[in-house]
């Protein structure tokens, strides 16, 4: 919406908005954490297995390069004889390769879980557009990402700097020493040079981490306008929820008016409540009530009654304390039961009077309530 546009996103990103990001693949990323893990790793494992690999590379290259005259002049020889030297060096780096790859797939976990998404591949014309790659360049990401590579040549800088005065000396006196003892000592110094080169950045990655984390949820934040829109897709607007209520209150009632004429006896206040209760005399349960309401659905309760013959009583402490103690066909409570036979008692009495021709018995004049159930 336009006039929405000028909202400050101030609002938190919603479980929905969060979702959707995810399945756009715009989840949190570091790729100075990503380079800084597989450094690192790389580092340690060459200081490890460095000997082990240079050692089998050797033998390879002692073994493999020194042929007799007949390998070298059989045409099929040479290439079986190159498969089997590529196969030896693929075997002989594969526990190099897979710890690096198994580094590679964990250190996403580590900021954003794995992700993958499919909308993420699809080609854009967005993406080709000049002014948006532009508008990232000269952006504020894109002078972030301008200050990274700065302290990140500056660290390394500095770094290979104190590194090379402190192994010059030795570096130096290298040329003294045999072959073979200068070689393993220069790549000794090589390696842990390059893992102390690569610690350097643990600094880039403690500032980058947060940013990201921060700069991916300011993207994900919403207008105040979004969240009620995204409520209204996800919930339905509050005057579609207003009328549903409202249809299935009117169902409801309806049902409720239905079993009024199925009832026994309406507990009346007289004119402000109204209380439907229906007992089977043939079972061990206790009264229901069937239908309640006040004002008018209690007037409407009473017409109904009345168009069906169901006796009226007026009990006022009764109408109330069975209104507000007991819901819709349930059974009332123990509390009441005394009262509750007083007026059944009549109706029965009324109704045989009436089968039979008798006098018309009196209303009960003062139902008990308990002080526990009575309403003021």
């Amino acid at each position: 919406m336009a006039e929405d546009s000028g909202q400050d996103k101030t609002e938190e990103p919603t479980a929905k908005r969060l979702a959707d990001a995810r399945k756009k693949g715009q989840v949190p990323r570091s790729r100075e954490l990503d380079t800084f893990v597989s450094l690192m790793v790389g580092s340690v494992l060459f200081i490890f297995m460095g000997g082990y690999i240079a050692q089998g590379l050797a033998e390879i290259m002692r073994n493999q390069l020194s042929v007799s005259r007949d390998v070298i002049f059989d045409p099929a020889s040479p290439v079986s004889h190159f498969n089997r030297v590529m196969v030896e060096g693929v075997w002989l780096i594969m526990p190099f390769a897979l710890v690096l790859a198994v580094a590679a797939l964990i250190t996403p976990m580590l900021m954003g879980g794995w992700n993958f998404s499919g909308e993420a591949l699809q080609p854009k014309l967005s993406k080709f557009n000049p002014l948006n790659g532009m508008k990232k360049i000269f952006g504020i990401q894109g002078v972030v990402e301008l200050i990274k590579a700065l302290i990140k040549v500056t660290l390394v800088f500095l770094v290979a700097d104190i590194l090379f005065n402190s192994y010059r000396g030795e570096l130096m006196g290298l040329n003294n020493q045999p072959v073979d003892q200068a070689i393993y000592r220069s790549a000794e110094i090589i390696l842990w040079c390059l893992l102390l080169l690569s610690s350097t950045l643990l600094l880039v990655v403690v500032v980058d981490v947060p940013y990201q984390l921060w700069n991916n949820k300011r993207q994900l934040k919403m207008t105040k306008q979004e969240v009620k829109d995204e409520s209204k897709e996800s919930e339905g607007s509050p005057e579609v929820k207003g009328r549903i209520r409202r249809m299935q209150m009117d169902i409801a009632q309806r049902r409720m008016m239905e079993e009024v004429p199925k009832a026994d006896v309406i507990v009346t206040n007289p004119s402000h409540y109204a209380v439907a209760l229906k007992y089977d005399r043939f079972s061990s349960g206790a009264p229901r009530v069937v239908a309640k309401g006040v004002d008018l659905i209690a007037a409407q309760i009473r017409n109904a009654a009345l168009a069906a013959d169901v006796p009226l009583v007026a009990a006022p402490p009764l109408a109330r304390a069975l209104y507000y103690s007991t819901d819709l066909n349930e059974e009332i409570p123990q509390g009441l039961f005394l009262a509750v036979a007083q007026v059944l008692a009549y109706v029965f009495q009324l109704q045989a009077a009436v089968e039979n021709g008798w006098a018309k018995p009196y209303p009960p004049a003062d139902v008990s309530v308990p002080d526990d159930f009575r309403q003021y």
